[in-house]
């Protein structure tokens, strides 16, 4: 019972820290992950790629999620690889586990659609549930998820576990990735839960279906709630159409048109880190 899938990073409209509403959007930059089963193992055991010493408890507990909905007690291995940087604010835990998800399915037969045994939303919810569980995320990451799941752009309520939109979008990406890391469930809660009121302006420019304005408040906000400086934020601003922090850093991701983007490319190569040149990405997570 072999089963493999694959799921798209994201990039940041509005950080659900602050209010539990979040929006993001897929970018092409996938994470893939390796299901194998047996009915004569118990113990589920994982491997991510790019660093074998990484917490593993996520994947392994959304390969427990569905065979504990669907198998008979099977154990087994999942292993990941990624294109998505750890730990970088581009969603790598939510790819993770929504491409862990649909392997899983895929090794135990369960079909995944409109029509499936499990909708592509039910199957995201799966992951997000699993993530809470072991503590890997503070807001449950449905935005985060919904949007490397489906694909596109959502905004979901994380408090009711709400998709409120989705849309697609055809945006040239540009990100760019300082050399330090920032853990998700390290983040200052209560300092963010300060800048509620810009978070609902965030919000509302969201579901106006503004979202390049959205990215550009929501970047300022969260870079000075979280401790990140904002001039690279503010820097950008002359060159693209939208620019955020995303996630909880210490990625900038930033959205326009390819002339644009490549003269903030040529600043941003200036920089430590790595930059990535990307798009959007229409389909979400899906089997190979």
């Amino acid at each position: 019972m072999d089963g493999q899938a694959a799921a798209p990073g994201a990039g940041t409209v509005l950080n659900a820290l602050a209010t539990g509403v979040g929006s993001a959007f897929a970018i092409d930059i996938e994470t893939r992950a390796t299901v194998s089963l047996s009915s004569d193992v118990e113990s589920i055991d994982g491997e991510i790629a790019e660093d074998l010493t990484a917490d593993t408890r996520l994947i392994e507990a959304c390969v427990r999620a569905v065979v504990d909905r669907f198998g008979d007690g099977e154990g087994g291995t999942v292993r990941t690889d990624s294109d998505v940087p750890m730990a970088a604010g581009l969603k790598s835990s939510s790819a993770a586990a929504n491409a862990t998800i649909l392997a899983t399915c895929d090794a135990l037969s369960v079909s995944v659609g409109s029509t499936g045994e499990l909708t592509h939303t039910e199957a995201c919810l799966l992951g997000v549930n699993a993530a809470r569980d072991v503590g890997v995320t503070i807001t449950g990451a449905f935005d985060d998820a919904s949007a490397s799941m489906l694909g596109g752009v959502t905004v979901t309520d994380n408090t009711e576990d709400e998709l409120r939109a989705r849309e697609t979008v055809d945006w040239d990406v540009l990100v760019w990735t300082p050399p330090e890391r920032a853990y998700s469930a390290d983040a200052d809660v209560d300092r963010c839960q300060n800048i509620a009121p810009t978070a609902r302006l965030v919000e509302e420019l969201a579901l106006d279906g503004r979202y390049k304005d959205a990215m550009n408040v929501n970047g300022l906000a969260f870079s000075a709630a979280l401790g990140f400086p904002t001039e690279p934020t503010v820097d950008a601003m002359a060159h693209v159409d939208g620019v955020s922090l995303s996630g909880t850093g210490p990625s900038i991701v930033a959205v326009g048109d390819e002339s644009e983007l490549a003269h903030l490319k040529s600043q941003w190569d200036e920089q430590d880190g790595t930059v990535i040149e990307t798009t959007t990405r229409t389909m979400g997570a899906h089997i190979l």
